[in-house]
């Protein structure tokens, strides 16, 4: 845990879990105080807490949290997997991919927060170059947290982000604003069309009305790759199974 350091498990607490500001505040306080004396683990701030001289809710509002991080199972303090292990193994180069299926949505906003929270540390102190990151289903974790931080950031810092999703009106319009290219698929609902519409940099009526019924394996591409003039291209089909085809009964 205290490899994470204060800023990401505050992260984590405050975004993730929801936690009140007046809580974090006493948190960041019992960290420091546990952090001075060499005793920072999630047992240790949980006992910590407890026998804290607070408001019984701010106890409460901690320790409820802080259990929610103990069983959620993702805290070693024997054989902790630090961010330096996991990038080690992939030091001259690789894909890290973070599995998220069969998690609680919970657990996958844990995660997300320790993720981009570590990322965002690396690249800034310059250990990392740069890291090309993929969102898959991005609107089932997507929120005011850190991603605003990496949105607006993200050149500063060598990231290079790529969201994907089948639900583009869940997708903050602050991160469309950023977005270099967006790539559309087909589409046919009024709030996901209205959504990239709002956003585009071409006429928005044109993009509304090359984006409806866009057939399979073709694609429309906007933004600075195609120099702001919309563009549909075709997509070639893979010679492998994708694990994201619909699979049809009646075939």
């Amino acid at each position: 845990m205290s490899k994470l350091g204060l800023r990401t498990v505050a992260g984590v607490l405050s975004h993730a879990l929801d936690l009140p500001a007046t809580s974090s505040k006493v948190f960041t306080t019992i960290w420091k105080d546990l952090e001075a004396r060499g005793d920072l683990t999630l047992p240790s701030v949980i006992q910590a807490v407890q026998s804290w001289s607070c408001h019984d809710s701010v106890r409460e509002a901690l320790t409820s949290r802080l259990q929610v991080l103990m069983e959620s199972g993702l805290f070693d303090e024997a054989n902790p997997l630090t961010e330096e292990r996991i990038l080690h193994t992939i030091e001259g180069g690789g894909v890290l991919v973070v599995n998220l299926k069969n998690q609680s949505q919970i657990v996958r906003r844990i995660l997300v927060e320790i993720f981009l929270g570590e990322l965002t540390k690396i690249l800034s102190s310059n250990w990392l170059k740069a890291a090309f990151l993929f969102a898959e289903e991005a609107h089932l974790y997507l929120r005011d947290t850190y991603w605003d931080d990496i949105v607006t950031r993200m050149r500063h810092i060598g990231l290079f982000t790529t969201f994907i999703t089948n639900q583009p009106d869940t997708v903050q319009e602050a991160i469309y604003r950023q977005a270099d290219n967006v790539f559309i698929f087909n589409f046919t609902n009024e709030h996901d069309i209205e959504a990239i519409g709002k956003v585009a940099k071409a006429d928005s009526d044109t993009i509304r009305y090359l984006v409806r019924g866009i057939p399979t394996r073709r694609c429309l591409l906007l933004g600075n790759v195609v120099k702001d003039l919309p563009l549909m291209v075709d997509v070639e089909q893979l010679d492998v199974r994708t694990m994201g085809e619909t699979r049809l009964f009646f075939s």
